[in-house]
C-alpha cells in the first residue's frame, strides 16, 4: 500500500481518522468474502470493509481508519456509509 500522505494527496475524498473508539462491529459472510461493519461512538454511519478471513472484534477497540463517503442504496432508499480503504488498531 501507498504511504498515507501520498494516499490523501491523491486522492480528496480519503479522510483519514485517528483513535477512534468503536462502538459496534459485526462480521457477515457474504460469498466468499467476510463483510464488516463498524460503527464508531460518536458517528451515525457505519464503515464497511470486507476481509477474506473473520477477524477479532473490534468492540471497544481503538482505532486508526482511512475511508471515503459514499451512498448504499437499500430498499429504494440512499443511505451514506463510509467505505474503508485501511483500518489498524491504534
Amino acid at each position: 500500500m501507498k504511504p498515507l500522505k501520498k494516499l490523501l494527496v491523491e486522492n480528496e475524498k480519503l479522510v483519514h481518522s485517528r483513535m477512534q473508539k468503536v462502538e459496534s462491529h459485526v462480521q457477515r459472510q457474504m460469498g466468499n468474502w467476510i463483510q464488516n461493519t463498524v460503527l464508531l461512538i460518536d458517528c451515525d454511519v457505519p464503515f464497511k470493509y470486507k476481509r477474506q478471513k473473520m477477524y477479532q472484534s473490534l468492540k471497544g477497540a481503538r482505532v486508526d481508519l482511512i475511508y471515503y463517503p459514499d451512498t448504499e442504496q437499500v430498499a429504494g432508499f440512499d443511505f451514506e456509509v463510509m467505505n474503508v480503504i485501511k483500518i489498524n488498531r491504534s
